[in-house]
């Protein structure tokens, strides 16, 4: 679930001139947004709009920095050079956030989704309002170190563990950020930021930056699934985030599998409770098998992975039950949702190198077909990418307010 510190009110009524100016307006920076560069005159075929007001159209927008001239192309029909415009990218600008228990890594775009200035900084905080301190505090140098101004950025995403409850403004089941699921959270960062604002399950981000700039650009239909400190799963259907009734679409940490490897038996389903197939899967149920196993406890996840690709038979054993831990969801998502793809990422999910083949041979047992399975392309940034992904969205429509709200009360 998203919330956003924004109404996005709208500043004309409808049937009335201004109205009539504002879809006008918003029709052709949508058409610029989509398609680039474009001339007056495919503007006023593509919109249906006439040429006198697509061109009048354009010249508000440009007085209003929205849009520029970006270059000139040739009319086939009597080598007639037409201007060709575009949206103005620097019109405004987005924070994306990615908050978690290891890391927080921020980024500032411009409109056009290109990222002017990044930075990546252990999280050691060990509350949430240090925590909250922490993100502001980066975003403020990030955003001066790009040589921009606060007022320059429009919307601020971030992407956080757990689920968002909307109704009670706080974020459940994100045990592994300290104090992460108390109320008054949203309170005290719309306070620190003083920005529109939206928080959005890493997972679902995750899904989004894969759809927009990796593997999920060649598929309608696919899921996202997350491994490491904790697991997740991102659903696209039909090239739309899935997010379920309560926005818990995707928590899959709660299926009912590896209950034998639980660190304790569960007697209270709480704040937190992560859930068996998290339990089991996540990096602390690796962790837990290894030493279960006769590994040493100092060993790291990727360690034990490490030693697992040099042929340690130990470490070789750990990775086969996780695939086959893997194989079990994946064939329960499978059976359900019927993906095209099914994507993995996260600090575990990533070693797809390792996992495929206990994972294919479990799969093998359980189902006549799956999904294409692939690791992400794009890393450990698939999170951050989603924000500034989904925060464009929200950015364009905001800047467009801002624009007819001063156009209105001039």
């Amino acid at each position: 679930m998203t919330v956003t510190d924004s109404n996005r009110p709208h500043a004309y009524q409808p049937g009335t001139p201004t109205h009539l100016r504002a879809i006008n307006e918003r029709s052709l920076l949508e058409y610029l947004r989509k398609h680039g560069p474009t001339s007056r005159a495919q503007l006023a075929r593509e919109t249906g709009l006439s040429k006198p007001t697509v061109s009048q159209a354009l010249a508000n927008l440009e007085q209003a920095n929205l849009v520029h001239p970006t270059g000139q192309a040739t009319s086939n029909k009597g080598g007639r050079v037409a201007i060709l415009y575009e949206t103005n990218p620097k019109a405004g600008y987005v924070l994306g956030i990615d908050v978690g228990r290891g890391w927080v890594r921020i980024a500032v775009a411009d409109l056009a989704g290109q990222i002017v200035e990044r930075r990546d900084e252990k999280n050691t905080t060990q509350s949430a309002a240090t925590l909250v301190a922490l993100i502001s505090r980066l975003s403020r140098d990030l955003v001066v170190g790009a040589g921009l101004t606060w007022d320059q950025v429009i919307h601020v995403v971030i992407g956080t563990p757990g689920v968002f409850d909307a109704q009670n403004e706080r974020v459940r089941f994100a045990s592994n950020l300290p104090e992460w699921g108390r109320h008054g959270l949203l309170a005290e960062l719309r306070e620190a930021f003083g920005l529109s604002l939206s928080i959005e399950n890493d997972a679902n981000l995750a899904a989004l930056g894969e759809r927009t700039f990796g593997w999920g650009a060649e598929a309608r239909t696919f899921v996202y699934i997350t491994i490491g400190t904790g697991v997740g799963m991102g659903i696209i259907i039909d090239g739309t985030l899935y997010r379920g009734a309560g926005g818990a679409a995707g928590e899959i940490g709660f299926l009912p599998f590896g209950a034998q490897e639980a660190s304790t038996q569960i007697t209270e389903i709480g704040e937190n409770y992560l859930g068996m197939l998290e339990e089991a899967t996540s990096a602390q149920g690796i962790a837990r098998q290894a030493q279960t196993l006769g590994l040493p406890s100092t060993l790291s996840v990727r360690q034990i992975f490490d030693a697992a690709q040099q042929g340690n038979q130990v470490a070789l054993a750990v990775v086969k039950q996780e695939g086959e831990k893997l194989a079990l969801a994946i064939a329960a998502i499978t059976a359900v949702l019927d993906p095209e793809l099914i994507v993995l990422g996260g600090g575990i999910g990533q070693r797809g190198e390792l996992l495929s083949e206990p994972l294919q041979h479990k799969l093998q047992q359980l189902l006549p077909s799956w999904p294409r399975i692939v690791a992400t392309r794009l890393g450990g940034d698939s999170i951050l990418l989603g924000s500034i992904a989904i925060g464009l969205d929200i950015a364009q429509d905001l800047v467009f307010q801002r624009y007819f709200n001063q156009v209105s009360h001039s």
